[in-house]
């Protein structure tokens, strides 16, 4: 057997050895996993995976490479991904490049060759927490001590965020949507457009009334990474125009809606990520199989006298998986019903917001 090249520390001491590829680097991130069987291009080019290393629950991962039209963002910004078998021979007619050459492109580092089933089962049973990547002989010692030393970062909005607006056009578009970029998913702006939406991605402390110039239909809300109440510029946006236009929001979206109208989040104990959650819609007793990534959830006892009501929930664990606001034409949803790939119960909820902004008009 090869030696290895890398390993993980644990924050609760535990290390993992394996194989480097793409970007060689050390690297502090929290830890979660994701149990998609499929789609780990669009997993590692999704913004809301920054400070994030990724445990892939998929044994295989790299064998049909990264193709130039399946990224949801142009600049990754994932802290690393952690795989059982990387293959870095990709078999797929549409592949441009590998995954590990991306990485390296992106200074992303990730590491196989993990016993990723007990890794999760970790993680599922401790929680999240910060891991190390690094080289094989960094004593655990100076590994924790590393990790004890480093401040959690609370700027992952910002960092992601674009820097300035920017515009996707669709031919006769019937309405016009501003859409606040939080680390927003491409497929999103791609829905949007097949809606005959033209949407302008603005960034995420674009002021209310920068955005009302703009005379939108409608608001939209992205997703992005880290915890919803160091967004407060778009808290306070919320607040501003809810009523003033149809509102709608996904992901941290929906974290934001909700800490806008009063609300509380809470952090999880270790997440939802993946495409296979059950979500039951309140509103018509059906089941959506949905695709989700977040670490933080609405409390639901903290909706009562908001003026918001829940509209969905996860069967696993009964979290808050969507609100709404008739009054104010505000809703939100905490899964992905854009999700690329995954599964397409809940591209509804596009059309909702296209009649909400029909009706407004």
């Amino acid at each position: 057997m090869k030696p290895y090249t890398k390993k993980i520390v644990l924050e609760n001491g535990m290390e993992f050895y394996g194989y480097g590829f793409g970007a060689d680097r050390e690297v502090i991130n929290e830890v979660v996993f994701n149990t998609s069987m499929v789609g780990y291009q669009e997993i590692m080019s999704d913004p809301s995976y920054t400070d994030q290393m990724v445990v892939m629950t998929y044994p295989l991962i790299g064998n049909y490479g990264i193709t130039d039209e399946d990224y949801e963002t142009k600049f990754p910004s994932i802290g690393g991904l952690i795989v059982r078998e990387y293959n870095d021979v990709p078999s797929n007619f549409r592949y441009t490049k590998t995954l590990s050459e991306v990485f390296e492109e992106h200074n992303v580092p990730g590491i196989s060759g993990v016993d990723t089933r007990m890794l999760t089962r970790i993680i599922r049973n401790e929680g999240s927490q910060r891991v190390l990547l690094t080289s094989v002989d960094t004593p655990v010692e100076e590994a924790l001590a590393k990790m004890a030393a480093t401040a959690w970062p609370t700027d992952q909005v910002a960092r992601v965020s674009c820097r300035k607006r920017w515009f996707s056009r669709t031919p006769n578009h019937k309405y016009e949507v501003i859409a606040i970029d939080c680390g927003i998913k491409y497929n999103i702006i791609r829905q949007l457009n097949l809606k005959e939406c033209n949407v302008t991605v603005v960034p995420h402390n674009t002021t209310a009334e920068e955005i009302m110039a703009f005379q939108p239909d409608g608001l939209f809300l992205s997703n992005g990474p880290g915890n919803p109440e160091d967004v407060k510029s778009v808290i306070e946006v919320i607040r501003e125009l809810r009523g003033k236009l149809p509102i709608f929001g996904i992901c941290l979206g929906h974290q934001l809606i909700s800490l806008a109208y009063g609300a509380e989040t809470y952090k999880l104990k270790f997440g939802h990520r993946g495409g296979n959650h059950p979500v039951k819609n309140l509103l018509n007793d059906k089941v959506e199989i949905t695709s989700q990534n977040h670490s933080f959830a609405v409390r639901q006892e903290s909706l009562q006298n908001t003026g918001l009501e829940a509209t969905h929930l996860n069967i696993l664990d009964n979290t808050v998986e969507g609100v709404r606001s008739l009054k104010d034409q505000v809703f939100s949803v905490q899964y992905h019903p854009e999700s690329a790939p995954g599964p397409q119960d809940s591209h509804y909820l596009f059309d909702i917001f296209i009649e909400m902004m029909q009706n407004n008009k």
